[in-house]
């Protein structure tokens, strides 16, 4: 029913939002079923989402097996008013004998899982606006209250956008949305406002008194100078690993759609040139793969204090050190080259370009999802004092 191109959360989860607001406007009666706090070993994390339909079938996952099905079963029963009313109810599972054996998931994990009938369109403002975000690729978090000891009444849900602002409010009885003609503007209950995380910190889903935190997050940008092997590599890898990958070369050949065929953006154009008039954004990461040493330090110079989430080079020790001595003579500062990962990947014994691009690809995903902190790192290259 989705797109094979849907690999990471925030397409899925467009998806399914865009499949829900069919059915709604189908006046197809559905389930929304979203998981909403796991602990220990689960197939899937919270945030994870499914759709269910009146005659069995579904839309995205929530991991399989027998956890799903006994989901769907229950979505099932709520729809036909056999289960809290035929009102929203918090499914809970523990994986042991019961649901994790033929899985191979008998290792205590529990999952709480939202099953919510959709009937009709009254609450098809908020999906709307939550998709809405999505389509623009922007982040946001979903808050949803699941359990009474918050305080707040279960189910509730609350959409922020990435600047942490309310954008939609919808609960068991009513629904509210900010702005627009006649729009309402609920009140944040305290404890969720003061437990939201920033979506600059990059956090994982969370549940904190009963009320879970549910991110789903800007992808970052990718920018890699130089389209050979390595590039070529490491751009294949990260488009499966969340990144939008734009890639920038002077040779025509090198950025052509063929050879980059999973790239957001192909760039031809002298590098340095180039670089200076390309955007970089706080979630920019910078990767330094050209084919020699005068492109590595024009790219270095450009990007270096441009902001970037990241800008690794690669090369040897000694290649790094005489470009960094370079640069420190043309005025950059040691603590801007200091935050410049160079040599660049994790230290696995790279031999061969995809084993390189491994590397690579193994810090990138570290630096994004550990605020910054790559284990395995080499040891950094000494720079000179500024002044020689």
């Amino acid at each position: 029913m989705f797109a094979a191109a849907s690999w990471d959360k925030l397409n899925v989860m467009r998806d399914i939002l865009q499949e829900l607001i069919r059915s709604l406007e189908a006046r197809r009666p559905v389930v929304y079923c979203r998981l909403v706090e796991t602990r220990g070993s689960t197939p899937q994390k919270a945030g994870a989402a499914m759709l269910v339909y009146p005659d069995g079938r579904q839309a995205g996952t929530l991991g399989g097996g027998c956890v799903e099905a006994e989901v769907k079963r229950s979505a099932l029963r709520i729809l036909e008013g056999g289960e809290s009313g035929g009102g929203p109810a918090i499914v809970g599972f523990t994986l042991d004998s019961d649901y994790g054996w033929d899985d191979g998931l008998i290792c205590g994990g529990r999952m709480q899982v939202l099953v919510d009938p959709i009937r009709d369109s009254s609450s098809a403002e908020y999906f709307r606006r939550f998709e809405a975000l999505l389509s623009q690729g922007a982040g946001c978090c979903e808050a949803i209250a699941f359990d009474g000891k918050s305080g707040v009444a279960a189910p509730s849900s609350f959409l922020f956008d990435e600047r942490g602002e309310l954008v939609a409010g919808i609960s068991k009885s009513v629904l509210q949305t900010v702005g627009g003609a006649g729009g309402a503007h609920p009140t944040v209950p305290e404890i969720v406002r003061d437990n939201l995380p920033l979506l600059s910190d990059r956090p994982r889903p969370m549940a904190v008194q009963g009320i879970a935190y549910l991110p789903l997050l800007r992808r970052c940008r990718l920018l890699i100078v130089g389209g050979g092997h390595v590039g070529l590599a490491v751009a294949n890898l990260a488009a499966e690993l969340d990144f939008d990958v734009w890639v920038v070369d002077d040779r025509e050949d090198f950025v052509s759609p063929e050879r980059f065929q999973r790239a957001e953006r192909r760039i031809c154009g002298p590098v340095g040139p180039t670089l200076r008039d390309l955007e970089i954004t706080p979630d920019t990461y910078c990767l330094i793969v050209t084919r020699g040493h005068n492109h590595d330090e024009e790219a270095l110079f450009q990007v270096v204090n441009r902001g970037a989430r990241y800008v690794g080079m690669i090369g040897s020790k000694r290649k790094i050190k005489l470009i960094f001595d370079d640069l420190l003579s043309e005025g950059v500062s040691a603590e801007a080259l200091a935050q410049v990962y160079a040599p660049l990947g994790i230290d696995i014994g790279s031999q061969t370009v995809p084993e390189i691009a491994v590397s690579i690809c193994a810090e990138l995903v570290a630096h994004r999802n550990l605020g910054g902190r790559v284990p395995g790192r080499p040891e950094a290259v000494e720079m000179r004092g500024a002044d020689g």
